[in-house]
């Protein structure tokens, strides 16, 4: 296909970047060229953040940089630069908080207008081509900035001063000197229930996201406290997500937010690391209350990424798009004549009836997104078909419409391959395969694993990003802290010292790249990424958990395998800066809330035998299938020698004739165990 203009991203990897190659706009790529260019020319830069799943990004697009009138404004006036804010989160997080500053909201796609010193002086968001809805045009913006920038001068560096400082204090946090305690879980606890939909589930109004990360936290407070009220927040949270059309009913998975409170018409994109995170909650639902339906939807999900997110080299793709055909969730939505055209009328009438869809539908044009309306009883009375046989008619209806649904044109796939994310997904796949016992899912986390240590590592040093068969972009401390945590569930999961050893290396390389020797802490950057006007600790758990929160258990977990207790030091240290954080605004801070549970309260579970015995194996699912959120597990062959320092807690307990299990919480150990059952009872307590 010929293209009437070609700009500079059409050398990038990124899909984002690349969707962007011929727009008439003179792009640039973030980099010195352009950088270089704004200050000789004494230019603004024009930085535009987004990403490739992005329904408005792809709106902006068309409307203004598509347009040619536009975008000669955009090039005679600024030096113009594109980045995906999955490439370069360092960027997107630095001038988000800009953004939020300047206009008191955020989002994607970002427009923020730089000096050539790199500090904003205007910034926004998505801009219509015109004026519209109170919205000023984006033409017009273009030219308004412009001419301010150069008469108004002295404006600018004030402002620039102005942000700067405002930056710098947001990354300027100091210890707390207060006392950790669990009075903080508490009072988090009652924040995090005022915010509680008692009658959909979930936190807030609409548009309502997944909140994964307060409901690990709820169940650890379950689990600690004996709330039931916390456990019910829980289960009616994941019941009514699984049931809603935020869960894709026919492959598994999914998207990433509801527009409504009901959970009912999602924004159709499907994220991997909301796919990583919500299965790891249905995983440890179904241990905590043994419920065969989360454990499904876990798995399910897990099928999903397997069958349309893993690449052929092991690796995890990012996302999927919300448009397919450039219409938003156009690929997932059904009309009741649809339906019954490809079940029949006798098999599709109920269908429709238990999956919610009317003749008039719930969605866009008639059409109707599926979500569980009706339970199998009602609609069983409704029409007459017992229980068993309307399951297997839904069953099978399920099957011949994603066959039906395969036909049509997918959703774009954003092919990328992010560190971070992956091991967030690596840690759902060992989930997986601990509660279900299936051998595919610990062979995904495998493959995955060892696909970004033999890829995505130079000279030791992680890599953020590969595609198209090049690993990009130096690992930020996200990178780092994701897949620690992944490596050593890979050792939880298969007692292999490698693993161990590489998480290890790894933390130890994070410590000398990212941490703080001042205040404590992981900077998001380290002192091989770019430098930039400031260096966050970016503590906010967000869509993903940060850094510093998923460094919390990672410290505390090394630190009782290698004895090395300069490890649990540095995650009290990082407990002790965010305290005021967790005290003040705990609903922004679920995942740190769950490590500092953990600190508290850690508990050491170990079995002396070898991994190959019957006898070892049968205490380890028992390990496995109870909702131990605490534990740090640990496995030693009397056959085989410890090497240096590992294992503390198991060196001191001598050989055993027979498979073992050893409990101890803080300095109180149970006694020793050598069967499954007498195992079950006691972890039950």
């Amino acid at each position: 296909m010929k293209h009437k203009k070609t700009n500079r991203l059409i050398h990038e990897t990124s899909p984002y970047l690349l969707q962007h190659a011929h727009n008439p706009v003179d792009w640039y790529p973030w980099g010195e060229e352009a950088l270089a260019r704004s200050k000789k020319e004494d230019k603004p830069i024009l930085l535009s953040i987004g990403y490739s799943s992005c329904h408005w990004c792809h709106v902006m697009e068309k409307e203004s940089f598509e347009n040619e009138a536009i975008a000669e404004v955009m090039n005679q006036r600024f030096i113009n630069i594109k980045v995906d804010r999955e490439e370069r989160p360092d960027l997107d997080e630095l001038y988000m908080n800009a953004v939020q500053i300047m206009t008191g909201s955020g989002g994607w796609p970002m427009t923020v207008f730089l000096t050539p010193a790199l500090i904003p002086f205007h910034a926004g968001t998505y801009f219509p081509p015109e004026d519209r809805g109170g919205m000023p045009g984006f033409a017009k913006i273009l030219v308004v900035v412009s001419d301010y920038y150069h008469s108004h001068r002295g404006e600018v560096e004030k402002m620039e001063a102005q942000l700067k400082n405002a930056l710098h204090q947001i990354a300027d946090i100091n210890p707390s000197q207060e006392a950790v305690s669990d009075q903080v879980l508490s009072k988090a606890f009652d924040a995090i229930e005022s915010q509680f939909d008692p009658i959909y589930g979930g936190f807030g109004k609409a548009p309502k996201f997944p909140g994964s990360m307060a409901l690990s936290f709820l169940l650890r407070y379950w689990k600690s406290k004996g709330s039931k009220k916390a456990l019910e927040m829980v289960e009616r949270t994941l019941e009514k997500m699984a049931q809603g059309g935020i869960y894709d009913h026919l492959g598994g998975g999914f998207h990433r937010y509801s527009v409504d409170e009901r959970w009912l018409t999602p924004h159709f994109e499907k994220m991997l690391y909301d796919n990583a995170l919500l299965s790891r909650a249905y995983f440890e639902a179904y241990q905590a209350t043994q419920k065969v339906r989360y454990r499904r939807v876990g798995e399910e999900t897990l099928n999903y990424v397997l069958r349309e997110m893993k690449s052929p080299e092991g690796g995890f793709y990012s996302t999927q798009d919300a448009d397919s055909e450039g219409q938003e969730g156009k690929f997932y939505v059904w009309t009741r004549d649809e339906i019954k055209r490809v079940l029949g009328k006798e098999k599709g009438t109920p269908f429709c009836a238990y999956y919610g869809v009317a003749t008039e539908g719930n969605f866009e044009g008639g059409t109707s997104v599926l979500n569980i309306a009706s339970t199998l009883e009602n609609v069983s009375k409704l029409y007459g078909t017992p229980v068993e046989d309307l399951g297997k008619l839904l069953e099978e209806g399920r099957e011949k419409l994603y066959a039906e649904r395969e036909k049509r044109v997918r959703p774009g796939r954003d092919e990328k391959i992010l560190t971070s994310w992956n091991g967030l997904m690596i840690s759902s796949f060992v989930d997986g395969f601990r509660v279900a016992g299936d051998e595919k899912y610990l062979k995904g986390a495998v493959d995955a694993a060892r696909f970004i240590l033999q890829e995505m590592r130079k000279d030791g040093h992680l890599m953020r990003v590969f595609n198209k068969g090049k690993s990009r972009v130096t690992g930020y401390s996200e990178d780092y802290a994701f897949l620690i945590q992944a490596l050593i569930d890979l050792y939880e999961a298969t007692f292999e010292m490698g693993w161990l050893k590489e998480a290890e290396d790894l933390n130890r390389r994070m410590i000398h790249q990212f941490w703080d020797e001042r205040n404590g802490g992981f900077f998001f950057t380290g002192v091989e990424n770019e430098s930039l006007i400031a260096r966050s600790k970016n503590p906010y758990d967000n869509a993903i958990p940060s850094a510093n929160s998923i460094a919390v258990f990672n410290l505390i977990r090394l630190g009782y395998l290698t004895g090395e207790e300069s490890l649990k030091q540095k995650a009290e240290q990082i407990l002790h800066l965010f305290h005021s954080f967790l005290d003040q605004h705990p609903s922004g801070f679920a995942q740190m809330l769950s490590g500092l549970s953990f600190s508290l309260d850690p508990q050491e579970v170990g079995i002396i035998g070898s991994k190959s015995d019957h006898k070892t194996k049968s205490m380890l699912k028992e390990i496995y299938l109870a909702y131990l959120p605490n534990k740090i597990l640990s496995l030693r062959d009397p056959q085989e020698p410890i090497e240096g320092n590992w294992f503390p807690f198991l060196r001191e307990k001598g050989d055993q004739e027979v498979p073992t299990t050893f409990v101890c919480k803080g300095s109180t150990c149970l006694p020793p165990v050598r069967n499954e059952k007498e195992l079950k009872k006691m972890l039950e307590r």
